[in-house]
């Protein structure tokens, strides 16, 4: 039985500031999505001075994102066979030690194309393992009355690694670059992955492994089918799950999409960033309010209000033709999104034991990539085949009905986890 919450447990972020497992497990993953952003941005920088046959000169860069997402596919859901296996922590620290490591052989191989599309490759395989390890160790760190507060937490600060880390990017590696042009880039895209394997080693984890649970040989069908029948049967966590997974789907197609808003708005194409950059600081922004405030919303249904909240704000943007206002809608849809992550997200941990996270998180991972993936292939020629508005409407429908089917099948379930921050 744990322990009655003291005033500070009671306060929010305070709790979790005073816990330092929390505090370096958090600080970890913030230098480690730094280091994923930067070291996109320093990939893409680096197609200019590699050797690139002509034939794929002009899509290099398409072929840089291929490499980084099919792994996401092919492997999300596999990585978890290993993470429930293995212990979270070391998981996690081989993960960022191995990314660093790679990266630093970007620095001594010869500068040909087919060598920066293996390496992307591999880090974004290795980064497979890593994501569902570092879900399934929030809970064992943190107690279950402070796991929304921390899962607001580890949103707000991903989506604010996205924006500081694309921000900071180019003019950090330029500045390394102009101390140092043989390698400076990579040494430091590395430091940041070792640094977070070092605060990641002295995370404090208590964890069991049952060996009787797991077969001493990997069987992965097997185990991938076991954890396929507990999402079958386990209706809750199968739901948050594809929750999550529109939640995401309509954000991965907002940035396309504004790339047509921004001349309705009076801006060019390339300053679609205007309109996606509102949208993470609403969701940082949410994401705080949840973790100082969720104790107090146990009455409401925050998935509900997210998604019908998100469906009025797409359906706005079909008439907008005011930058300030677009800039406010962006926001208020971030501040949207928050209410539907934070919760699901939480709600999967609570209801996972934890012989199946690495495997739930797995999936989690796998199917929140496909998502991500299909609006970027599909929303472009969407959008050049009926208009922005239809797709607009049409997002807007299909985020309200999920809304409605999100509220009608985990509400109670959702508000009894809630409840518990403030009991």
């Amino acid at each position: 039985m744990l322990p009655a919450k003291t005033p500070l447990e009671a306060s929010g972020f305070k709790a979790l500031l005073s816990n330092r497992p929390f505090l370096f497990l958090w600080t970890g993953q913030v230098l480690s999505q730094i280091a994923d952003k930067v070291l996109l941005v320093m990939s893409i920088a680096l197609l200019t001075t590699y050797n690139i046959p002509e034939r794929y000169t002009a899509s290099s860069s398409s072929y840089l994102m291929v490499a980084s997402t099919i792994p996401a596919i092919l492997f999300g859901a596999a990585a978890g066979i290993f993470v429930d296996r293995y212990p979270k922590k070391k998981i996690m620290v081989i993960a960022d030690v191995t990314r660093g490591s790679l990266i630093l052989l970007l620095a001594i191989l010869p500068k040909e194309f087919i060598f920066l599309i293996l390496i992307t490759f591999a880090i974004s395989t290795v980064t497979q393992a890593f994501a569902p390890a570092e879900q399934s160790a929030i809970p064992l760190v943190v107690k279950p009355e402070n796991l929304l507060t921390a899962n607001a937490l580890f949103t707000s600060s991903t989506m604010g690694s996205i924006i500081v880390g694309f921000a900071i990017g180019e003019p950090i590696l330029t500045a390394v670059t102009n101390i140092s042009k043989n390698g400076s880039r990579e040494v430091l895209v590395a430091l940041l992955y070792f640094v977070a394997a070092g605060l990641g080693q002295l995370v404090k984890v208590q964890e069991k492994i049952d060996p009787n649970q797991h077969p001493h040989r990997i069987n992965p069908w097997h185990e991938l089918k076991v954890g396929f029948d507990y999402l079958r049967s386990n209706k809750i966590v199968l739901n948050a799950m594809l929750q999550l997974a529109v939640l995401f789907s309509t954000i991965a197609a907002l940035p396309v999409l504004s790339i047509k808003l921004t001349a309705e708005v009076g801006l060019k194409p390339e300053q679609f960033g205007f309109l996606v950059a509102p949208l993470g600081i609403g969701l940082v922004l949410g994401a705080g309010i949840l973790g100082h405030f969720g104790n107090r919303l146990n009455q409401k249904s925050l998935p509900l209000i997210g998604f019908i909240g998100m469906g009025i704000v797409l359906a706005i943007f079909t008439f907008i033709n005011n930058l300030l206002l677009g800039v406010f809608c962006a926001g208020i849809l971030g501040l949207g999104a928050s209410l539907i992550a934070v919760p699901m997200q939480t709600l999967i941990q609570e209801r996972t034991p934890e012989s199946m996270r690495g495997k739930v998180f797995g999936f989690q991972n796998n199917a929140v990539n496909i998502a991500v993936a299909v609006p970027l292939v599909v929303a472009g020629p969407l959008t050049e085949m009926f208009g922005l508005q239809p797709v607009l409407w049409g997002m807007s429908i299909i985020v309200a009905v999920a809304g409605i089917l999100a509220w009608s099948s985990t509400r109670y379930v959702l508000e009894e986890a809630i409840q518990n921050e403030s009991e």
